[in-house]
């Protein structure tokens, strides 16, 4: 079974507003920015990929994308992440993929071993129809969906859609598949999360630094902030 990695990122201008309440406009979006380079460059290391595309309809994600090998799947507008991850699976079926990942950008604990595990739960000569899902660290949401066809079942992101996604397994009459990977289960939407993925201090990624550095910027002083961060 062939796989491709998808990743729907939006534009990164006004990202991440659950984080309003520690960092600035400017500051998440140079954190979501940060992340998206960590988590493609990880999923570009990663063995056992046939491909990696990007769904977007930003032209800067584009570049970004571009410039590190992956493929674009350009939208003609942004309309949510579930919108954009149809869109992209129809034009890979179109194409004859077999199987897609679908991962977010802003899992900055991921490394190319986790993407390399979830591959590896595919049975050896397994074929379609198949479905595995990585849930979030609280179970209320879907954090890596492996899928053969792509459009094997109906996608639906955000509150609660481990419950949703199962359940759509199951009424395809397909077994109920899913591995506990703790850094895909950590994705960067409220301050919590920030703190939980910063407890870690990674070394290798630049999205701890960068994190960090945000972080000190904001609390400072209004008088010794620069560059307007």
């Amino acid at each position: 079974m062939n796989v491709v990695a998808l990743l729907p990122v939006k534009g990164f201008r006004n990202a991440k507003q659950r984080l309003t309440p520690v960092l600035s406009s400017a500051a998440r979006e140079v954190l979501a920015e940060t992340m998206f380079r960590d988590v493609l460059r990880q999923v570009t290391l990663a063995r056992g990929l046939a491909g990696t595309f990007v769904v977007t309809g930003d032209d800067k994600v584009a570049a970004i994308a571009s410039a590190a090998g992956a493929e674009v799947i350009r939208e003609r507008a942004e309309n949510g992440e579930t919108s954009a991850v149809d869109f992209a699976r129809r034009e890979l079926k179109r194409s004859g993929c077999e199987a897609v990942l679908i991962l977010p950008g802003d899992m900055p604990l991921v490394r190319a071993t986790d993407i390399e595990q979830v591959l590896g739960q595919v049975p050896p000569g397994a074929s379609a129809p198949f479905a595995l899902l990585v849930p979030s660290h609280d179970r209320l949401g879907t954090n890596a969906l492996l899928l053969a066809p792509p459009d094997v079942i109906k996608l639906r992101f955000g509150y609660d859609s481990f419950t949703f996604h199962t359940g759509q397994v199951s009424a395809q009459g397909l077994p109920i598949r899913f591995i506990e990977n703790e850094p895909i289960a950590l994705d960067i939407d409220e301050p919590r999360d920030l703190e939980r993925f910063l407890a870690y201090d990674l070394q290798d990624g630049e999205s701890t630094r960068v994190a960090r550095a945000l972080l000190v910027e904001q609390r400072a002083p209004t008088g010794r902030r620069s560059g307007g961060v």
